[in-house]
This record gives C-alpha cells, structure tokens and sequence, in this order.
C-alpha cells in the first residue's frame, strides 16, 4: 500500500480548535498537492481526512484535482497514532491519503518507517510504502 500522509493545510486563528477553516493560502496549498499528485500519475483510492474541519477542507481541495471524495474518520483526529492510521487506511485500497495534524504526522511518519521524525510543514506530504 501506498499512504500519503499529509498535514492540513494552514488554518486561521481562532476557537473552537475543531472549527477553524483554512485561509486563502492553505487552500492554494492543498490544491497545489492536489496538482502534484495527478501530475505524478497518482490516483487514490481512498482521501481519509480527520474530522476536523481544516483537515476536512485540505481533502475537499485536493479531491477535486483527482476525483475521489474525501471521507472524515475519527481515528484520525489529533491524537492519531500509527496504528489508527493503519486501522483507518486498511482494505481501502493500494493508494490511500491520509490528512492529519502535527505533532501526529511526525510521529506517524517515523514509526512507519522506522526513521526519525520528519518535518511537517501546514501541507507537507510524505509518501510512506506500507
């Protein structure tokens, strides 16, 4: 399996947490990996975002550039853990993205690949072989 594991992009400022959408800027940005991943060819079968709404509007940005509806999935609010990304992206298919939050992404990323905690920059993707 191939997981995209991708931080939401940037959110405004505000409260309540779960409620702040994307600015202007996060939106360019989740189309932009929307972009990169049908110029590479790449056609999810599954965007499973957190039910958080700046997570749901990166999935809702990035579908529209490679046609599959993204799916909100509780196990992947902030908290999530490698396996619940693993319990969440399993039998959904060879190519899943997954979009989460930080410090979860991280730690997600370096558990599956047994490497250090990479970076995750609002919209930073990083493919992961499962």
């Amino acid at each position: 399996m191939q997981l995209y594991l991708v931080r939401h992009a940037e959110a405004v400022d505000g409260e309540p947490d779960e409620l702040r959408p994307l600015t202007a800027e996060g939106r360019r940005a989740a189309r932009t990996l929307g972009e990169r991943l049908a110029a590479d060819g790449i056609q999810p079968d599954a965007i499973l975002t957190s039910p958080l709404l700046r997570a749901r509007e990166t999935g809702a940005e990035l579908a529209r550039l490679v046609g599959v509806e993204p799916e909100p999935d509780e196990r992947l609010a902030p908290g999530a853990t490698a396996e619940s990304v693993r319990a969440a992206a399993s039998e959904r298919g060879e190519t899943i993205v997954v979009i989460g939050h930080q410090p979860d992404c991280g730690r997600v990323a370096a558990e599956l690949t047994g490497g250090p905690e990479p970076a995750f920059p609002p919209a930073g993707m990083l493919e992961i072989e499962l």
